[in-house]
């Protein structure tokens, strides 16, 4: 019998991608190697597909909707944690198992959740601008302009325990801290949000951006956290009022905040985040590491050689398809 053929356009890397080769021949096309990125249109990709005949797909970003169920696809692998460049239910109606790669970056946006907790805290940013700058002893001293509480001994809140959340707890907990978490869907979750905000000398940013996470830390909420707090988001935007959130900073009343992402994934110049020296921002590379790449390539291929086997796929983001 002939192997099946993979159209890849994500990034892969690792042992699993030398897997996915072995169980097919694979078209590797991803986008990000390209110089301005590529990312396929829905009907772009179906005639991608139809030019390589591929009857596996392997995406990150692309459009897979509509004509790309039109083609005589066995699987379609996102490799994001919430397939969201998929129309699930398009596949589901086509008969198309959709496999996803959940937790493929929870250890790097966890690693960066704290990255920005020290930037915050200790004036990194600040510091590395005196350096670069000449101006070390401009006014007074830096030991004087750049003091800090350690954060050891203080308490960090969690808004979300899933994969990212659970990674993170263990990593501040290292850093000597006490670790709280509010998540209702999580049983071993232990604390109620309004406890966390008046108790977390930190509080970082773990939910998921859907509906009913919307905005849920608007003026309220931060009027609602310790005079000095430092905020963390490095999950989405969509979790907070923008507007509160530089209004809380520019008062004086939240000691600081670390973003790795914003709406619309950039910021004009003179947007007032840009403008308060307590705020680290970063531009959405909580997950951007090679482990992430070789995590997801792991994932999705053993689902992949699971299907190709006759066997049902651990991550299936629709299992009714699957009899």
């Amino acid at each position: 019998m002939s192997k099946p053929r993979a159209l890849v356009t994500a990034p892969l890397r690792g042992p699993g991608l030398d897997r996915l080769r072995d169980a097919a021949d694979v078209v590797f096309d991803p986008w990000i190697e390209y110089q301005p990125i590529r990312l396929y249109s829905a009907d772009d990709l179906a005639a991608r597909l139809a030019e390589v005949s591929a009857d596996l797909l392997v995406s990150e970003a692309d459009e897979c909707r509509g004509p790309v169920f039109e083609q005589p696809l066995r699987v379609v692998a996102s490799t994001r944690g919430d397939p969201t460049n998929v129309d699930v239910d398009e596949a589901t109606a086509a008969g198309i198992p959709v496999l996803h790669a959940p937790g493929r970056n929870a250890d790097g946006v966890a690693e960066m959740a704290v990255a920005l907790m020290l930037a915050v805290n200790r004036h990194l940013i600040m510091g590395d601008r005196d350096m670069r700058a000449g101006t070390v002893f401009a006014e007074t001293i830096p030991y004087q302009r750049y003091r800090a509480w350690q954060v050891a001994g203080r308490t960090v809140g969690l808004v979300g325990l899933g994969a990212v959340g659970r990674a993170a707890k263990w990593r501040f907990e290292g850093l000597g801290m006490k670790v709280i978490a509010y998540d209702p869907y999580q049983p071993d979750a232990d604390s109620d949000l309004d406890e966390l905000l008046a108790t977390a000398d930190v509080v970082s940013m773990h939910a998921p951006a859907i509906p009913e996470t919307a905005g849920m830390i608007g003026a309220e909420q931060f009027a609602a956290m310790r005079p000095g707090t430092i905020y963390l988001n490095t999950a989405r935007a969509a979790l907070h009022d923008t507007d509160a959130l530089v209004e809380a900073l520019a008062s004086g009343h939240l000691g600081g905040a670390g973003l790795d992402h914003v709406q619309g994934e950039i910021l004009p110049p003179d947007h007032p985040l840009t403008k308060l020296d307590n705020v680290v921002l970063t531009p959405h590379i909580g997950g951007a590491t090679y482990d992430t790449e070789v995590n997801q390539t792991d994932m999705v291929v053993e689902d992949i050689c699971r299907l190709l086997a006759g066997e049902r796929p651990h991550r299936l983001a629709n299992p009714e398809v699957w009899r």
